[in-house]
């Protein structure tokens, strides 16, 4: 099997997993943003649950289980990306057995946002979800988190940890840096989000690819906030509920990760990029047609990134 590389998580220019291409995207670019379904559309909600995971041996299948027990309105597929560990957690993946299941291996570590990157390019649900393998956070959530959408209020949505309430958090740092960088993220972007770092964040697929997201480690989670302001989008933000887990358990933030999510507000906010939905369908046409793919090309295909896993390499066992 032909491996996903590090330097081939930049997902393709085309806003593919929407059904009509650019049409939809310009269609959006039209209408007002604040509210509504504009990027998915009025149909069925199919939502991809996508887990990265490294070195969760002690939690995954824990996980997993509880993610495909859980009662859905809607129609869902999990998609867990093993990015390279090192443990049992291989062994943990491939003895889930569920239809719904997609699951891919990385040859070695490329880092959390690689390995949501790859995940997202085996999706095929309308909006994505990632979900980490630590059960810091409830699948009972996630059926409130898509009610917004179910009832067209809106496409982009955030669980929000509202600090006190419902939660546990191990270390005061911790909670106080997540403070301190969401308010860095509202002065930038002239926004108002109680919780950038939430994992739980819902995503229109098409949305999600034509963003060009390109940090492989932690920093994912910064950079796919900080666009989403950029591009004028304000998610909707429901409570969840939050159960920290502690160094000694596993956890891997450390303080580096804080200021570099500073370092990628700032080069988000200041850089070059689009900063309207007119301007990423552009940016997604002009790098189709470098590619030679023409115009037509975004609307009629589904380009992979290159290294991407084909159909015929994703499948329901580890890779």
């Amino acid at each position: 099997m032909k491996p996903i590389r590090a330097t081939a998580t930049h997902i393709a220019a085309a806003p593919p997993g929407m059904a009509d291409g650019t049409g939809a995207l310009r269609g959006a670019a039209g209408r007002r943003l604040r509210s509504g379904r504009a990027w998915s559309g009025e149909g069925p909600v199919k939502l991809s649950l996508l887990m990265p995971a490294y070195n969760e041996e002690e939690t995954i299948a824990a996980v997993a289980e509880a993610l495909l027990s859980q009662d859905y309105p809607f129609e869902i597929e999990l998609i867990i990306v093993d990015d390279g560990s090192s443990d049992r957690t291989p062994l943990h993946i491939a003895q889930i057995d569920d239809p719904r299941v997609i699951t891919y291996r990385h040859p070695r570590n490329f880092g959390k946002g690689a390995a949501l990157l790859t995940a997202a390019q085996l999706a095929s649900g309308t909006h994505v979800l990632p979900f980490d393998a630590d059960l810091e956070y409830a699948p009972a959530d996630i059926p409130r988190l898509v009610e917004p959408v179910l009832a067209g209020r809106c496409d982009v949505v955030y669980g929000a940890r509202l600090f006190g309430a419902n939660t546990v958090y191990q270390s005061y740092r911790f909670a106080m840096g997540n403070k301190m960088t969401t308010l860095a993220a509202n002065v930038l972007f002239d926004a108002h989000l109680a919780d950038m770092h939430t994992c739980l964040k819902l995503v229109p697929l098409g949305l999600f690819r034509a963003l060009r997201l390109q940090d492989t480690g932690f920093g994912l989670d910064s950079e796919l906030t900080a666009r989403l302001l950029r591009l004028g989008i304000r998610p909707f933000e429901v409570p969840i509920s939050y159960h920290s887990r502690s160094h000694n358990e596993g956890k891997k933030l450390t303080w580096r990760d804080g200021f570099g999510c500073l370092v990628t507000l700032g080069r988000v906010r200041f850089g070059r990029g689009p900063r309207s939905m007119a301007e990423l369908l552009d940016a997604a046409t002009d790098a189709a047609d470098a590619a030679g793919n023409g115009p037509s090309a975004v609307h009629e295909n589904r380009p992979a990134a290159v290294g991407a896993p084909s159909d015929e390499q994703a499948s329901s066992g580890v890779a």
